[in-house]
């Protein structure tokens, strides 16, 4: 759904409410939540379902929804995180009678999601971010997220293998805890191959912004990069230029590999249509959804592109006996010791932080190998 039809919803909603309300003119219509036999379940995108990164990951999760039984899947692309969020939100409600709804942009929880659960109390609101707070926030809203650095490692024990400059390129939105995380963990699975190797950084600014993603693509690739990858919300434009300019590339969110044939190496994907599944069935089955749903490779929750081509079997084989040791939760990428890339040190020899620590949480550091700044 278009913002056409956003705003056709939006303009029913204004009639109805001069009419005398819905409450009052929505009494036994057919498409009002108490009357509904089926389970309807709403889905917002900041961008458009087909971006070939996190938009698109979460369409996919969607498609598994739609092939349950029982249910009526309603999805709106191109949702800005504003107003129009909590509109959206609120058309999907009133003349839809969707009764579980999955906001997946960051910027939507605070405060949209969080006015729209509070006005409605008797609906899910289950939001992608892992922001909950108890005690903070409402009980009728979750938070969900995965632990995606586990799959960034393996990315990076590969891109090492495929590098002969030893130089290795990262596209990244914004330095917040998130993105350093996969900065970091990707760097350390490199350098787990060849202590060597470096990764240069350069920050666009924002999740969006494909002209200055290329400028960086470009520009990393003219000073000696040969694999690159990106945090950003769609790495299309990153991945087409490593194709163009004869790079090795990893992907994120999503596969890109038919956008990168010769290049594309493997990628840190994420497995939504294992997460909304199981949400969905939970309620089905009148069971009330945790508030905050966590997990990596163990759990499901991410996986990993398929192997391209160009991956070695040497590759293959040390990214697989990683990958298993996360699988049967034994491998820990944060184990010290560790220093940032001032030289300083951030996790001591003897102390390790497991993926569910809080610590990695505040990560604000990038680690050593690693050519950038993050002030």
């Amino acid at each position: 759904m278009g913002n056409a039809l956003r705003f056709s919803r939006r303009s029913v909603l204004k009639t109805m409410t001069a009419a005398g309300g819905l409450g009052a003119l929505g009494a036994g219509l057919p498409w009002m939540p108490a009357m509904a036999k089926t389970l309807v379940i709403g889905f917002l995108y900041v961008g458009p379902r087909d971006d070939y990164g996190y938009n698109q990951a979460h369409a996919e999760g969607a498609a598994a929804v739609k092939a349950m039984p029982g249910v009526k899947v309603l999805e709106e692309e191109k949702v800005p995180e504003t107003i129009d969020v909590e509109n959206s939100m609120e058309s999907m409600i009133n003349l839809d009678g969707a009764s579980l709804l999955f906001p997946t942009s960051f910027g939507y929880f605070d405060p949209y999601v969080l006015k729209e659960a509070k006005k409605h109390p008797d609906l899910t609101f289950l939001h992608c971010g892992g922001l909950w707070t108890p005690g903070k926030h409402p009980t009728n809203v979750g938070s969900y997220f995965g632990y995606i650095d586990e799959a960034e490692y393996l990315s990076g024990i590969v891109a090492a293998y495929a590098s002969k400059s030893k130089k290795l390129g990262f596209v990244a939105a914004k330095p917040i805890p998130q993105v350093l995380r996969n900065i970091n963990s990707f760097t350390l699975g490199a350098r787990s191959v060849d202590p060597a190797i470096t990764t240069a950084v350069v920050f666009t600014g924002d999740w969006s912004m494909p002209v200055k993603e290329a400028e960086a693509a470009n520009s990393l690739i003219d000073q000696g990069a040969d694999v690159l990858t990106c945090h950003v919300d769609s790495p299309k434009v990153i991945v087409e230029t490593a194709e163009k300019r004869g790079v090795f590339c990893t992907g994120y969110h999503a596969s890109q590999a038919t956008l990168a044939p010769k290049g594309y190496l493997t990628g840190a994907e994420w497995n939504w249509a294992k997460v909304y599944t199981d949400f969905v069935k939970m309620v089905q089955g009148g069971i009330k959804p945790p508030n905050l749903v966590r997990g990596g490779l163990k759990e499901g929750i991410i996986k990993t592109s398929p192997y391209g081509a160009a991956v070695s079997e040497a590759a293959r084989k040390h990214a697989d006996d990683v990958k298993a040791k996360f699988m049967d939760g034994s491998f820990v990428i944060y184990k010290g010791p560790i220093k940032d890339n001032k030289g300083n040190s951030v996790i001591a020899e003897g102390k390790s932080h497991g993926q569910t620590d809080i610590a990695l949480e505040s990560m604000n550091w990038l680690v050593e190998g690693v050519t950038g700044s993050i002030s």
